[in-house]
């Protein structure tokens, strides 16, 4: 079974979808649907999650699957968005190899996972490793069912909840520093929070000081999970963001001589 799903048109601007903790990349079924007119739109299934797992989740080898998916079915460059664990991995793809990232949209990701937030981060991994799998499973799967239209959350569903490979994921993630790492990367960012999100939204100016190129949105009534509370909005957000992003891309691969990136979307309104 192939670990990620790609729609829209071959050669449009590329985007490719990185999922938070527990999830897949059924997450992103709103986004997928409503850009791949306009966008190449990806989106992956992170290692212990979704398709693959049964691969151990590893945050390096999370990173190169990453890499792995732009090289193979964008090209070798793509506008990176991610949501949590999803965001966090992206600023280290974006520092690591920011020749393959043309811009980044960070959701649910603009604190650092230390201190009290970090403290958070390891309640909700032990909840996760040591709560009963068949009981998470029931809960997640009625939460989803009742809060989110058929369409999100039965492609939520049918990736399945990743509790064990969450849980090491969190672990993985918590104490990290990735300010350093958001800094070292000279391209666009937008950070894109709930306002019902509180840790990521207060910390999203500070993020937003230490990025060289950085805006903030604030959606809201959105949670945690933006892209599914506001998802309209979500995707209008990215479009700007990406309509500009593409812009200077081009003229970036026209000013050192690159091979032209990807063609300009034909128009960025969504409805």
């Amino acid at each position: 079974m192939e670990s990620y799903t790609a729609l829209g048109p071959e050669g449009a601007p590329t985007i490719v979808f990185i999922h938070g903790t527990r999830l897949s990349r059924g997450q992103w079924q709103p986004q997928m649907v409503g850009l791949s007119g306009g966008f190449r739109v990806i989106a992956l299934d992170l290692p212990g999650h979704g398709a693959l797992r049964n691969v151990p989740f590893d945050w390096d080898a999370a990173v190169q699957e990453i890499v792995r998916v732009i090289d193979e079915a964008a090209g070798g460059r793509a506008i990176l968005v991610g949501l949590s664990l999803g965001g966090f991995l992206a600023i280290d793809v974006a520092a690591r190899h920011p020749e393959r990232v043309a811009g980044l949209v960070l959701s649910g990701a603009s604190a650092e996972p230390r201190g009290v937030l970090g403290i958070l981060i390891a309640g909700l991994a032990a909840a996760m490793a040591r709560g009963s799998a068949s009981l998470l499973d029931r809960t997640n799967r009625a939460w989803f069912r009742r809060r989110y239209p058929a369409p999100a959350a039965n492609a939520i569903l049918a990736g399945g909840f990743a509790f064990k490979a969450g849980a090491v994921a969190l672990r993985q993630l918590r104490g990290r520093r990735f300010a350093e790492s958001l800094r070292s990367y000279a391209g666009p960012t937008l950070i894109l929070n709930g306002a019902l999100d509180p840790p990521f939204r207060l910390g999203a100016p500070a993020f937003k000081r230490v990025a060289r190129d950085a805006r903030v949105v604030v959606l809201g009534g959105a949670t945690h999970l933006a892209n599914l509370d506001r998802p309209s909005a979500y995707s209008s957000a990215i479009v700007r963001f990406a309509g500009e992003a593409t812009r200077r891309d081009r003229e970036r691969a026209v000013t050192q001589g690159d091979r032209p990136a990807n063609r300009p979307v034909a128009a960025f309104d969504h409805p």
